[in-house]
């Protein structure tokens, strides 16, 4: 028998794509104009099914690529002729939404948007929440350790997840999908599963810790002088608002501009001509007071010229204009001709001074168009998205070497949410030590011996 007709054997030929049907298939979301190359595109519906063609692959040594909801930035998802493509869209279901111990299980490819949905129906939280979340799978999310702009208070993807079912590359499936916060039994092995870019094995479904939800979300957006100062204002809202500040984003002037000023659809609540653009979010319990406590910090604020002006939104329409803003980074990377994208991890008090060495560099470069700079500030993490006049290995490689040249010598990192991937492989050594890597090299040896399971990948 053939690999397709082994996987037709286990799955269906309705679950098996191949040759023409290839055609219809892409591996990014915004690269839907290049046709898949794979040797075929396998859809389980279980994990049983998971198990059974990761085995028969195993004993074929034949390469698995994972797909999700295909928003990797990093090459995760990039695929070969050779290979085979394990996508998890059939794997779809909300198993159940428990309200008394605040958990949700589901399979890897349900939408993130729609378990914050379900989650909301019975007056919960999922906290998690970055621009993809109509798109990204929770696999993928979980593969990948993603972050969002709710980091700085609820923590990463990790910190959200209590149980874990997930298939090894010999088909042996792990299923731990328990609801208890305290388990102190050993290896936490679920925590190795995620953050490992689908190298270690598939994870099938998940138990998510949620949160009450909230009775008010209050937002502003602040201008800033300098980024001494965006740091006050960032210790004088956490000191000021007790524990309810969820959301602290940070955007240079020149792509708020950008983001406000057709072509693109959003305007400027504020003025577009201050150095530094503060989003602001804090989430509650006190409708009274919440609005009122935001209000009164950011007039306390500007009268102490932490800031040089404010906006506060007064109704849901007004916050969503705000949060668009930020979240819709489609619009900077429509305006970076043959875009690299960069989300590095820097020491909080460092950012500022960093960011504008490696932006001089940046536009030193006779290549480099655009320059985009915002972030998670309050966790560390800075993005840059950078448009080229001409593109070649050659110059991804200078633009790259300029981003990540200070990280080590700072105690950064490479990668502060989207994974290593294919794309910044050669650059791991500035984020993990030798005995780092080594060790890495070992666990993927031991999980992995026949390095089948998205390969390549991270070492």
């Amino acid at each position: 028998m053939t690999l397709v007709e082994h996987l037709v054997s286990i799955c269906g030929p309705q679950a098996v794509l191949d040759q023409e049907a290839l055609l219809e298939r892409y591996h990014h979301i915004w690269k839907m104009d290049q046709p898949l190359q794979a040797v075929a595109v396998v859809l389980p519906a279980s994990t049983q099914e998971v198990a059974a063609i990761l085995q028969l692959c195993n004993q074929l040594k034949q390469e698995v690529v994972v797909h999700g909801g295909l928003t990797n930035l990093v090459g995760g998802t990039e695929t070969q002729p050779h290979q085979l493509v394990l996508s998890l869209e059939r794997m779809n279901t909300i198993e159940e939404v428990d309200p008394i111990s605040k958990t949700l299980t589901a399979q890897a490819g349900v939408i993130i948007e729609n378990l914050i949905d379900a989650a909301a129906e019975r007056d919960l939280m999922l906290p998690l929440n970055f621009g993809a979340k109509g798109s990204a799978q929770i696999g993928g999310a979980l593969a990948t350790n993603a972050g969002g702009l709710r980091v700085f208070r609820f923590g990463m993807t990790r910190q959200l997840v209590l149980g874990l079912e997930y298939v090894l590359p010999d088909g042996r499936i792990v299923s731990s999908l328990k609801k208890i916060i305290k388990d102190n039994s050993g290896y936490d092995l679920k925590q190795l599963l995620i953050g490992s870019e689908g190298t270690l094995g598939i994870i099938t479904k998940v138990v998510l810790r949620l949160t009450q939800a909230p009775k008010t979300r209050s937002s502003a957006l602040v201008g800033v002088q300098n980024y001494a100062k965006v740091l006050d204002l960032l210790k004088h809202l956490d000191k000021g608002l007790g524990g309810t500040l969820s959301g602290f984003e940070l955007m240079w002037q020149h792509t708020f501009e950008t983001m406000t000023t057709p072509p693109s659809i959003h305007t400027a609540p504020l003025p577009k001509d201050y150095p530094y653009y503060v989003f602001i979010e804090t989430m509650g319990n006190d409708p009274e007071n919440d609005f009122l406590r935001l209000e009164t910090l950011i007039t306390e604020a500007l009268e102490t010229d932490i800031i040089l002006d404010g906006v506060l939104a007064q109704t849901q329409r007004e916050l969503n204009t705000i949060w668009q803003i930020r979240e819709d980074v489609s619009v900077l990377a429509a305006q970076a001709q043959d875009d690299q994208h960069f989300d590095i991890s820097l020491p909080i008090p460092k950012i500022g001074s960093i960011i504008d060495s490696i932006t001089q560099e940046l536009r030193a470069l006779s290549f480099v168009d655009r320059i985009f700079t915002f972030g998670h500030v309050a966790d560390g993490n800075i993005h840059f998205i950078i448009g080229k006049k001409q593109n070649s290995p050659e110059i991804i490689k200078a633009i790259n070497e300029v981003v990540y040249r200070q990280l080590k010598e700072n105690n950064g990192s490479v990668s502060a949410e989207h994974g290593i991937g294919l794309h910044k492989k050669d650059y791991l050594n500035t984020s993990k030590s030798e005995v780092e890597i080594a060790i890495m090299k070992q666990l993927k040896a031991l999980f992995d011996p026949h390095q089948i399971l998205n390969p390549k990948r991270i070492i």
